[in-house]
């Protein structure tokens, strides 16, 4: 892969107004040629050094494999169509990653190991289904499920996050307005209770004496938390071992748990299905495995799946070994292993997966949201009784 350079130039534009400004090329030579076609007459032309490495989101990268599917199926060569998307993609790092694409194709790579130069975009699961489906002509469908798949995967996601964001924002909110009511309400109530000489109820002396900490350290253990909270999750993010363990215990919550798993199990099924189904085969399949899942938790459990399968033991008891799969899963597995439709009863369970993920979803959306109520009613409420208690308990005296 040819290495990029970043050039700062100056130059003339077609009414000949003065115009400068940064340009990524592989040499002086592209780069003029690049800003010739915008209309630019170079008049300046400097290197500043080798460009960072592009990057490219995981959207971005899927509607490329959508539209790379569609133009190879209209009839275009593969060069013809990687350099008609990087003339019309716009910002990010997509199309210089689809330019560098373009000109190792013109230089008779293969597309599979194109795509390998640029792993952060391209997975090992990709370019292993996009060899197979050079291998064997099929490069358009290739394309084509892989650019399903990941619009499934997106959709999953999107609506996992959505139904765990919910109820987080939900009780924050809820916290706030309690810290608030602590703050600027219950001060008040105390200054009257100070006037009534009389002992005040259990309930209502712990919410002053709560509104009094809030008050006193509830900025700085606020700060506190945010500053832990960033802390953990850069340890997190890392730390191999801590995202394991993260994952370990996100996969053991009680509702949120099973919905993990599943999804895992619906990413692990389908991408292990899509590569037997392609002619994979089955030893060859787990070298694209190792981060099929997202899951720290299941990605250890694939690379010890792979090396039980070296030794000789079959999937299904290499999967039950593991201890990830639920036994729904490696039941009908082993059974598919003996009548040769392994690749099918993956892709079949994968979408079983699916269904049983957006059922939980759904369900889990719909349990939280009488959950989230009741938690903000129950603080609010307790907050109203504690505060009125006294003033009750002192109308029944007089």
């Amino acid at each position: 892969m040819a290495i990029e350079m970043r050039f700062a130039w100056r130059g003339l534009d077609a009414e000949g107004r003065q115009k400068r400004g940064k340009i990524i090329a592989t040499d002086a030579v592209s780069a003029r040629a690049t800003l010739r076609r915008e209309g630019v007459i170079v008049t300046w032309l400097e290197a500043l050094g080798a460009a960072p490495p592009p990057k490219a989101k995981a959207g971005e990268v899927t509607l490329f494999t959508r539209q790379l599917a569609g133009l190879l199926r209209a009839g275009l060569p593969l060069a013809g169509a990687l350099e008609l998307l990087a003339g019309s993609a716009t910002g990010g790092g997509l199309p210089r990653i689809v330019r560098a694409l373009a000109r190792d194709i013109t230089r008779g790579v293969p597309f599979s190991a194109a795509l390998a130069q640029h792993p952060a975009a391209f997975g090992a699961l990709y370019c292993q289904l996009i060899a197979v489906g050079e291998v064997a002509g099929a490069l358009a469908s290739v394309l084509a499920r892989l650019a399903d798949d990941r619009e499934r995967a997106a959709s999953q996601r999107a609506r996992l996050r959505a139904a765990l964001t919910y109820p987080v924002m939900v009780l924050l909110l809820s916290l706030a307005i309690t810290a608030g009511l602590l703050i600027g309400v219950v001060p008040t109530f105390k200054t009257i209770f100070d006037g009534f000489g009389a002992a005040l109820p259990a309930p209502t002396r712990f919410v002053l004496a709560l509104s009094d900490g809030v008050a006193n350290i509830g900025v700085p253990f606020v700060v506190a938390c945010a500053c832990a909270v960033l802390v953990v999750s850069r340890w997190i993010r890392r730390s191999p071992a801590a995202r394991e363990s993260a994952d370990r215990l996100a996969l053991r919550l009680p509702l949120a748990g099973r919905l993990l798993r599943a999804l895992a199990v619906a990413r692990w099924s389908r991408a292990l299905g899509t590569l037997l189904a392609a002619g994979t085969p089955l030893s060859d399949a787990f070298d694209s495995l190792a981060h099929a899942t997202g899951n720290r938790v299941f990605d250890r459990a694939t690379v010890d799946i792979a090396a039980r399968l070296r030794n000789g033991e079959r999937l299904a008891a290499a999967m039950r070994a593991s201890g990830c799969f639920p036994q729904d899963v490696v039941q009908p597995i082993a059974v598919a292993e003996e009548s040769g439709s392994l690749d099918a009863m993956l892709l079949d369970l994968a979408t079983l997966a699916d269904r049983q993920v957006d059922e939980r979803l759904g369900a889990f959306a719909s349990l939280c949201e009488p959950i989230v109520i009741t938690v903000l009613g129950a603080l609010v409420g307790g907050l109203v009784i504690a505060m009125y208690l006294p003033i009750i308990q002192l109308g029944n005296v007089v």
